[in-house]
């Protein structure tokens, strides 16, 4: 019988809070997003996640490569060719990271109100 450890994102020691702390990043939610369409050149990502640095979506695709939510794939070419891609684990994590984009898409007027009117009172 294999033990399942009671994983807890509220303890303060678990290590699921390493995994939340990865895909609550800002650039982690668009690049899971963007690569939900399927593979995709490292230049075409930079282009579609605006305002992202080079150092960064590097950094950010070898922790989702680490944590085995991406797949990098090389080709012998020249100039070499890279593409991304999301692994099943991957997959089970856009839809809720889409939904999220999605959601502040939609509620972007009201928060922005919201802040206003916030702003204004103090």
């Amino acid at each position: 019988m294999s033990y399942e450890p009671d994983w807890n994102v509220l303890t303060q020691t678990c290590p699921s809070r390493t995994s939340l702390a990865r895909i609550a990043n800002k650039w982690t939610a668009m690049i899971v997003i963007v690569l939900g369409k399927g593979r995709t050149r490292f230049r075409d990502l930079r282009a579609a996640v605006e305002g992202i640095s080079g150092k960064v979506l590097t950094e950010t695709l070898r922790d989702l490569e680490r944590d085995g939510l991406v797949t990098r794939h090389v080709f012998a070419e020249v100039p070499p060719r890279v593409e991304y891609e999301l692994t099943g684990l991957g997959r089970t994590l856009h839809g809720p990271l889409a939904a999220i984009g999605q959601w502040a898409e939609a509620h972007t007027a009201e928060v922005l109100e919201n802040r206003e009117r916030y702003d204004q009172e103090r």
